[in-house]
């Protein structure tokens, strides 16, 4: 399916705030939640490449950009929007340059050609030849997306809204093919930016936020958090000198 879709109108969301205040509330069913904004952009232009049917350069130009924990949206001041589903971005990053943005690598799945019973593929004269370099599973075509808000300071504060949410997305292959797809090696001479966790380098604040956020989350039934605060509370008594 295409990685991007043309859509009438924003998905419905709501601000971290609102959402901490629905969790608190205890709904009958966390499906049913709204989308949550990390992040909106105003004074965006975007560029696709190749480009979109029915988007055109003037819907490119500018508009506001929501990067919501559902979907990534565009939604130009001409009226036109489009979304894009997070594991389809198969990697993303901040591209230094003269008109410096966010580049997105998209990955799209076109449904293979029609098969003949005998395992063949159809043409289009409606002939049968030999099918074997065609992929059961579709081909994989690749749509270049660059995000350029009209501040290069917010750059950062986007790629890391963008991070975390698409990290609320697995891609469904990673299990399968591993986790390879989707990194760049870091490298003096590319305009990308990468955070490696070498030498003095540290999150950034939202970074850290994110993190925390995850591990919070995460449970190991190998180390329960109670036994890890039971044993840390133990420590701390037992260190305390005698009276």
């Amino acid at each position: 399916m295409p990685a991007i879709t043309l859509v009438v109108a924003i998905p419905p969301f709501v601000s971290q705030e609102e959402y901490n205040t629905l969790i608190a509330s205890t709904p009958n069913s966390f499906n049913d939640l709204p989308a949550v904004l990390k992040h909106k952009e105003d004074d965006v232009s975007v560029k696709i490449d190749p480009s979109l049917e029915g988007f055109s350069e003037e819907d490119a130009a500018k508009g506001t950009l929501y990067v919501l924990t559902s979907y990534l949206i565009f939604a130009s001041t001409t009226g036109r929007n489009f979304q894009i589903e997070y594991p389809s971005i198969t990697l993303h990053a901040i591209q230094r340059t003269d008109r410096s943005s966010i580049y997105c690598q998209l990955d799209e799945i076109e449904e293979p050609p029609a098969s003949a019973s005998n395992g063949e593929t159809l043409n289009g004269g409606g002939d049968t030849e030999e099918g074997d370099d065609a992929e059961e599973q579709g081909y994989a075509e690749m749509r270049e997306l660059n995000i350029t808000p009209s501040s290069v300071g917010t750059l950062d504060t986007i790629f890391e809204a963008l991070s975390y949410c698409a990290s609320l997305h697995p891609d469904k292959f990673d299990d399968e093919e591993g986790m390879d797809d989707g990194v760049m090696m870091a490298d003096d001479n590319s305009p990308f930016e990468f955070f490696t966790g070498d030498g003095d380098e540290e999150l950034s604040e939202v970074g850290k936020a994110a993190l925390a956020h995850l591990e919070s989350i995460v449970y190991d039934p190998f180390h329960p958090k109670e036994e890890e605060d039971a044993a840390a509370n133990e420590e701390e008594t037992s260190a305390k000198p005698k009276q």
